[in-house]
Formats: structure tokens, sequence, C-alpha cells
């Protein structure tokens, strides 16, 4: 199922990243890791983000998608296909 998956990353975490270099490395390895079919990177509210777009086989491919963005530089990621919880 082709899916969206959008990342947001903090103003100080992306610096550090861009210094240290392993924004691009990670983003790459993310990118490649989906096979993706589409990356876009903007600024979006002020903060470097960025929406790939993939096939995605399996539900329980998410953690091991988001998690390395999630230590890397602390980004926020919305859930493939905006499977967000619902309020009671």
């Amino acid at each position: 199922m082709r899916m969206m998956l959008r990342i947001t990353i903090p103003t100080e975490d992306g610096n550090r990243a861009i210094k240290d270099g392993s924004l691009p490395n990670l983003l790459e390895a993310t990118v490649r890791k989906l096979k993706s079919e589409a990356a876009y990177f903007v600024a979006e509210g002020g903060l470097r983000s960025a929406m790939i777009f993939f096939d995605m086989q399996n539900a329980s491919d998410i953690p091991g998608i988001v998690e390395p963005l999630f230590m890397g530089f602390n980004a926020e990621v919305d859930p493939p296909g905006g499977t967000e919880p619902r309020s009671p």
C-alpha cells in the first residue's frame, strides 16, 4: 500500500545533525531502506521536514522505519497512512 511518511526535525537537533554529518546520512539511509517512490525535503512551519512516499508491505514495519529517526534527531513522525490515534 502506498504511504506517506512525514518527518519534522527540531531546529537544534537538525543543526547538530548537519554539523556532525548524520542528517544526510540517516535521511539517505531511510529513503534507500524504504525504496521510496519520491522524497521531498522542505521547510514547514520553520522546521526542516521531509515527506517520503513509499510502498509499505506490513504495518509491523513502522517501528523499524521510525525508530532511527527518533533516535537520530528527535524527529516528530506522522505515522504512514495517517494512522493517528483516535480520541475517546
